[in-house]
């Protein structure tokens, strides 16, 4: 993520490097550029990460997911993880989920 601060006020979008496959635990996330690989270790976590395109914030697509407040830290907390490992990366607001593909 070149420095930038993981910040749930703003749109995301998963890497267009980045390949999920399903796994019963969630997914596995393959980057194809930086040949890290992650597990997202919870199906919630997985429609989040595929849906962040979809929402003007990640605060936004955690709502629309239907993230608890309890466990709202534990989801910033892993989406920073993913945004520091370049999994997801930052979108201009104005795009549409479309455009950002």
């Amino acid at each position: 993520m070149g420095g930038q601060v993981f910040r749930p006020d703003l749109p995301y979008r998963r890497n267009p490097q980045v390949a999920l496959r399903p796994e019963p635990f969630g997914a596995l996330a393959y980057h194809f550029g930086n040949r890290r690989l992650s597990f997202l270790k919870d199906r919630r976590l997985v429609d989040v990460v595929e849906r962040l395109a979809e929402h003007s914030s990640v605060d936004e697509a955690l709502r629309a997911c239907r993230v608890v407040d309890q466990q709202r830290p534990s989801y910033l907390r892993a989406l920073a993880s993913l945004a520091q490992a370049d999994m997801i990366v930052p979108r201009r607001p104005n795009r549409t989920a479309e455009e950002s593909r």
